[in-house]
């Protein structure tokens, strides 16, 4: 899939020259990806402003980026980017943890077949049983983060015979979006989705900011006062405050 069979419907936005899509919010994206009829194809990738100012000096992730079909405002920046440089658009931030549960409990819904890969062993295991007990996922198969590249190709092919509809990868970003990208010249005809440390969060071994901080976009606050060693990493964002306010984006 590629930008051309996006629904006139769905409008594109850039910003520093990444594309990402318009969706008013998470439940018309999750409708969009997954209904009784099909799945999309192609890979998802959440965007940030942290991911924005890492394509300007990683050239490998800028190509990664460019090339996944489904880029979304994951970040609260990029949400009041859009706006500031589109002021009539309609659109929300969609945390990428909160999509990834929302397509794992449709898949539940539909039966759709699920393999899930990256995290500790514990992690994933965990992750299996709540998603089966919580939703009925039907999982068709599953490999922890921990494997050598020379076990990549045997993966590729697990998940080919799995036949998996719709396969999530935690192994962080970029190592996420390559095994994506080189999974899918095994096996496209699946919906991909990078979600970095969303398994440890759905099972509750690290905590999300309360909802009131979500609501309000201060998750990153709230991770800042529970992790001060973020601040150089905070402190980074400071080049995408001046985009904004410059009006270069």
């Amino acid at each position: 899939m590629n930008s051309s069979s996006i629904p006139l419907s769905i409008p594109k936005y850039s910003i520093r020259d990444i594309e990402l899509w318009g969706f008013r919010d998470m439940d018309q994206f999750r409708d969009y990806l997954i209904t009784e009829d099909a799945v999309k194809t192609g890979t998802l990738v959440a965007i940030n402003a942290e991911k924005v100012l890492a394509t300007e000096r990683d050239a490998q992730l800028r190509s990664l980026i460019k090339e996944a079909d489904y880029k979304y405002a994951d970040g609260v920046s990029i949400v009041a980017s859009i706006r500031r440089k589109y002021p009539a658009a309609n659109v929300e931030r969609v945390p990428g943890a909160d999509l990834w549960e929302a397509v794992m409990q449709r898949a539940g819904q539909l039966g759709t077949p699920v393999f899930l890969i990256g995290g500790q062993e514990a992690v994933l295991s965990q992750t299996k049983d709540k998603l089966r007990k919580q939703w009925n996922v039907n999982i068709v198969g599953s490999q922890n983060g921990y494997f050598t590249p020379a076990e990549r190709e045997a993966l590729f092919e697990r998940v080919k015979a799995s036949g998996a509809k719709v396969i999530t990868v935690a192994m962080g970003s970029p190592r996420q979006e390559i095994l994506m990208r080189d999974c899918r010249k095994v096996y496209p005809d699946a919906l991909y989705m990078g979600v970095g440390g969303t398994y440890d969060v759905f099972i509750g071994a690290v905590k999300r900011a309360p909802k009131g901080w979500q609501k309000l976009g201060l998750e990153w606050l709230y991770r800042l006062i529970n992790q001060p060693s973020r601040l150089p990493r905070q402190l980074k964002l400071l080049k995408f405050v001046l985009y904004y306010y410059t009006r270069r984006l």
